[in-house]
């Protein structure tokens, strides 16, 4: 499991069409809670979305851990995020 920290304004969109790397050139996940919940409070209300990084790539997808010790890949479909309880 990995995890990716973002606004709870963002999560909508997020359910609906997985997480992109918008401006940027992939999708960054944290290797805990904590640093999710970090990343997710520079942008507002944080909420920690459980990325289910084994399934991920046992379909295909491809992750790669930055020096910093963050995990990236192109992009998250949703199928493979779990959503906090609404």
């Amino acid at each position: 499991m990995l995890y990716h920290g973002t606004a709870s304004r963002s999560v909508a969109s997020i359910r609906a069409g997985g997480l992109h790397p918008a401006r940027r050139r992939h999708v960054h996940l944290s290797p805990d809670v904590p640093t999710a919940t970090s990343v997710g409070q520079r942008h507002g209300r944080a909420v920690v979305l459980v990325v289910r990084a084994g399934a991920m790539a046992a379909a295909g997808h491809t992750f790669f851990l930055s020096a910093n010790g963050v995990w990236l890949t192109a992009r998250v479909p949703a199928e493979f995020i779990k959503f906090p309880e609404r």
